[in-house]
């Protein structure tokens, strides 16, 4: 696989200082006026002002400058066509809104949370003292940006521009043309491609330590605004990750994640195709439920198709 990172996202939206403050108030911290990450990894997402609600740029890592030139080679065997400067090759999705980005690095190591001591049926770790998670008073911030999933018009032709022209790995399957998970990195997945009648951005993932740092951001969005909880808290099929979607200010879905399945040798993991017989919209091996019926498609998707259309889109 030529790539082994995400390195972090940009998001267009028509009030960008709100989407910049929003995620100031969940731990994230600003580096400069549109760009808000940790100390670890100070650009996670980056946010530009625009008409509509997309994504603008997906930024990649790849190990050296000959990967670069094999990603060209790929690309331009699809007819897509890319250039490569200064480490740097950039190309555009063929049926979406954002261009790609692959640049020469990867995104620095995250220190591990503290080490919980949980209590639990024949194991006893912590005695005579209370949990840091029941007299926690801050949230844990969240940690990093970790995938982020598209609607297409095409789900093949935009998995073959991933897969066959970056060089995305595919993890698993669902149906013919439902979802595909693709990965660069050692996590099940950094994108969902998934069918859309308008090319859009279905949701963005932030991980965080744990399952109490994502009920204890997600009860502080929905004390602000108590409408945005989408659904959650649960547990994927695939991906086998820990969630809870939200949606931000700017009416973009985001999930807050963690536990999800690595895939630390590739030979090793067995891709599966979720087929007819197994239902698409059993996605969660528990869950709350969801609170909204947005969660496949954006609910103001109309709104976004009007508004891609009057900017030529």
């Amino acid at each position: 696989m030529p790539l082994c990172d995400l390195l972090d996202l940009q998001l267009s939206v028509p009030d960008p200082d709100g989407l910049v403050a929003f995620w100031e108030g969940l731990g994230l911290t600003r580096s400069d006026h549109s760009t808000v990450g940790t100390p670890e990894r100070p650009s996670q997402l980056r946010v530009a002002e625009g008409p509509y609600r997309h994504v603008s740029e997906l930024r990649l890592g790849c190990t050296d400058e000959a990967d670069l030139v094999t990603i060209a080679h790929r690309l331009d065997a699809l007819g897509v066509a890319s250039t490569v400067a200064d480490g740097v090759l950039r190309c555009h999705d063929p049926l979406a809104d954002h261009e790609v980005v692959v640049e020469v690095g990867r995104a620095a190591l995250l220190a591990p949370p503290r080490p919980r001591e949980v209590n639990g049926p024949g194991r006893l770790e912590r005695a005579n003292r209370r949990s840091v998670a029941a007299v926690r008073t801050e949230p844990a911030p969240p940690r990093r940006v970790g995938h982020v999933v598209f609607g297409s018009t095409d789900v093949a032709a935009t998995v073959a521009f991933y897969r066959d022209g970056l060089g995305f790995l595919v993890s698993d399957t669902i149906g013919d043309g439902i979802g595909c998970f693709l990965r660069c990195s050692t996590d099940h997945h950094n994108l969902l491609v998934m069918p859309a009648p308008v090319p859009c951005m279905n949701h963005y993932a932030v991980e965080m330590d744990d399952v109490d740092a994502i009920g204890s951001a997600g009860m502080g969005v929905v004390a602000e605004r108590p409408d945005a909880s989408v659904y959650g808290i649960g547990r994927h099929v695939l991906g086998a990750n820990l969630f809870w979607y939200l949606l931000d200010p700017a009416g973009g879905m985001f999930e807050l994640f963690s536990d999800m399945d690595q895939i630390t040798d590739d030979a090793a993991w067995e891709a599966e195709e979720r087929r007819d017989d197994w239902d698409p919209f059993t996605i969660a091996s528990w869950e709350a439920g969801p609170s909204k019926s947005d969660f496949f498609l954006p609910a103001d998707i109309d709104d976004l198709a009007r508004a891609r259309a009057a900017v030529g889109r």
